[in-house]
């Protein structure tokens, strides 16, 4: 077969598919005329490959055609479009489908914090197990606070970012075995009432909430929802309802993770509180109202966009398209 003849004789089909393809919108003429161009170019670019399979013009058709098949079926959407989903729906849903286990978390968390730190204030015992009067009154009047300043802000901020991102992305994989988040919640609010009793204890308990409250009102905050995220997994396993105990993990984890995701860009924006805002020399009540304003602008995103979101269906999981069917139980 002669290419160049060929060529000459079906180029203006070619065109005119190129052309219906570019047009923003179709008439219902022009999608049937696209649809018989597709098929009579499909016929051509077999009779060429049948001579020619890795020719020029064999690649140009290819081309062709898989630009008209998108244009027909549509194109998943681009990255832009997902990322909008994701923060203005999918995230916000699964923020808020676990509202109410975040704030018993927060709730129960302070509650042993303040224990502690009650009982390490009022209990010379307890501080004397935790260093000597040097070493504490080191600690109270320098260390605690420098702990804050002692690095680059940026840098700071970065190592804080991270670590806390770790230990949320813990609590969501391993809330699973149900052991695992209140390890370290526990763990966590020992630490911190037990600090907070050694400040109280020689009268910096002011101290102690000025450096602690500003990142503390967020970054809690997100440990208790990586808490209440990996304790809905856990509590999916034991009682998954009407659905198969591996669809409704394989849900309820896909869901959650979006939390862990969402998660370290919450702990980014507490990490540069805790980097630039609680060591600077800002007074107390503007430290104080930016930590707040963070977290409060953290549950308007959740319960406004949150509800709206849960409302509308979602749920934080993905799509249809992506997930695949179930199987569907009583």
């Amino acid at each position: 077969m002669d290419m160049d003849a060929f060529t000459l004789v079906n180029q203006r089909d070619w065109d005119r598919l190129d052309e219906l393809v570019k047009k923003r919108r179709l008439t219902g003429a022009e999608s049937d005329e696209m649809l018989v161009l597709y098929q009579r170019v499909s016929t051509h670019l077999s009779m060429i490959r049948s001579i020619a399979p890795e020719s020029q013009l064999s690649a140009s058709l290819s081309l062709r055609l898989s630009r008209t098949r998108t244009r027909f079926t549509g194109v998943r959407s681009n990255f832009v479009e997902d990322r909008a989903v994701f923060f203005v729906f999918s995230l916000p849903a699964a923020f808020y489908r676990i509202r109410w286990l975040t704030a018993v978390i927060g709730v129960v968390f302070t509650v042993v914090a303040f224990g502690f730190g009650y009982w390490a204030a009022n209990n010379p015992a307890v501080l004397a197990a935790m260093g000597t009067d040097a070493q504490i009154q080191q600690y109270v009047d320098e260390d605690f606070v420098n702990y804050y300043s002692e690095n680059p802000a940026a840098s700071f901020a970065g190592a804080v970012w991270t670590n806390n991102a770790w230990i949320a992305l813990q609590c969501v994989a391993f809330g699973i075995t149900g052991l695992w988040v209140p390890y370290i919640l526990f763990q966590n609010a020992q630490g911190v009432g037990t600090a907070g009793g050694m400040m109280a204890a020689h009268g910096e308990l002011d101290t102690f909430f000025v450096y602690i409250l500003p990142h503390g009102f967020m970054e809690l905050t997100a440990i208790f929802i990586a808490g209440a995220a990996g304790l809905r997994i856990f509590w999916t396993w034991i009682s998954p309802g009407p659905r198969s105990r591996l669809t409704a993990l394989a849900q309820e984890g896909r869901s959650l993770m979006a939390v862990a995701l969402g998660l370290v860009l919450v702990l980014f924006i507490s990490g540069l509180v805790e980097g630039f805002i609680t060591p600077s020399p800002l007074p107390a009540p503007v430290r104080l109202a930016v930590g707040f304003a963070v977290f409060a602008a953290y549950w308007v995103y959740t319960l406004v966009l949150g509800r709206r979101a849960f409302r509308a269906g979602y749920r934080g999981d993905l799509s249809v398209r992506d997930t695949g069917d179930s199987v569907i139980t009583a």
